[in-house]
């Protein structure tokens, strides 16, 4: 999954940044309001993690700008500004959640996975496709009850793809999704990942269908 920190203190936008990463989550940064506009409003992501008070764009406008434009990815206010009226004001700007400064680490782990399953019909963590599961919370990936162990990266490539079972996913929908912006992809990347989850997912397990498919001149699938 892919997050966007948007918070003009370097220090705490760089240890969340640091944190997150070694929870496997894809993560960009903007130290600026006019930044962290910019980057929400032209790619993916999962979660934003938005400060109130920040130079040139405020974390108030940025929500309401966002919502506008119908842009409804899950927003995290954190802020030192812990007053109700202050958490009112965000949350009908269209914010989905709000924690104080300072913070636990994991309870904001913890109100991610919340806002990540929101949308869902079920608050189960574990995705399944045919005989294939993939918990999110435990990391475990198990096929026909053996357990696979993937990489981080992996991981993430995996739960995209089982994310949108069935559905084509293109190169660059994927290296969006599953690689922070300023990582340092080559163009044969996604192919590198999708054979490394092939030889785990499906060369094992020969006496059963093939999972992850490729469809010429679009990009991968799992089914």
């Amino acid at each position: 999954m892919r997050m966007l920190v948007v918070e003009d203190e370097h220090r705490i936008a760089n240890s969340i940044k640091k944190g997150l990463e070694q929870e496997s989550y894809a993560v960009d940064v903007a130290y600026n309001g006019e930044d962290g506009y910019d980057f929400a409003s032209t790619e993916e992501y999962d979660v934003i993690i938005l400060d109130l008070m920040l130079p040139g764009m405020d974390g108030i406008d940025i929500t309401k700008e966002l919502r506008k434009e119908k842009i409804h990815t899950p927003i995290l206010i954190l802020t030192a500004k812990g007053q109700i009226q202050d958490k009112v004001k965000g949350l009908d700007s269209g914010a989905d959640d709000y924690l104080t400064k300072p913070f636990s680490f994991e309870e904001l782990l913890a109100r991610i996975r919340a806002l990540v399953r929101r949308p869902k019909v079920t608050v189960d963590e574990t995705l399944a496709v045919s005989d294939l599961t993939l918990n999110s919370k435990s990391f475990e990936v198990k096929r026909a009850g053996k357990l696979i162990e993937l990489s981080n990266k992996e991981f993430s490539l995996l739960e995209y793809l089982m994310k949108n079972k069935s559905r084509i996913m293109t190169k660059d929908q994927i290296i969006s999704h599953v690689w922070d912006y300023d990582a340092d992809i080559l163009p044969n990347t996604v192919e590198v990942y999708i054979r490394n989850l092939r030889n785990k997912i499906d060369l094992p397990f020969n006496n059963k269908k093939e999972m992850i498919k490729t469809v010429r001149g679009f990009g991968f699938k799992i089914e």
